[in-house]
């Protein structure tokens, strides 16, 4: 069976939710990455931001990032899996949220991250077209 730290890629880090959205900017460039997990004090994921969530939520809307953090862009429950889920878990998971990006968790601990494009290296075709069909399919109004 083909699990979750099979696909994911390792090497994943927190970004504190006190963190400023220029440093996680910064981050992002730096590791080449366009989404952090983001980690309360305790370590535990609390959310995750995106470079799109930046420039949309912050600059866009005229803020300042070194003085917004990424507590401010954090909505939400957030979503992870755990490292010896199943590659059906994480598409369900994926799919049923509607997300692109998927933190992997074992002890409490980030050890990587998913991205639609890791789980569509991993499938066969016909899943890659169900799973994309999810995914972005509109999610249900609430």
């Amino acid at each position: 069976m083909t699990t979750a730290k099979d696909i994911m890629h390792e090497g994943a880090q927190w970004i504190p939710e006190t963190e400023t959205l220029l440093h996680a900017a910064q981050r992002m460039r730096r590791l080449h990455v366009g989404a952090l997990p983001v980690s309360d004090e305790d370590e535990r994921l609390c959310g995750i931001i995106t470079d799109r969530d930046i420039v949309v939520k912050c600059v866009a809307e005229g803020h300042d990032p070194s003085q917004c953090t990424a507590a401010d862009l954090v909505e939400g429950t957030p979503r992870w899996i755990d490292g010896n889920a199943s590659v059906e878990d994480v598409i369900t998971e994926m799919g049923t949220h509607h997300i692109r990006r998927l933190p992997v968790i074992e002890d409490k601990k980030l050890v990587g991250m998913i991205s639609e494009a890791d789980v569509a290296r991993s499938l066969p075709e016909a899943q890659v077209h169900a799973f994309a069909a999810q995914v972005y399919a509109a999610p249900p109004q609430t």
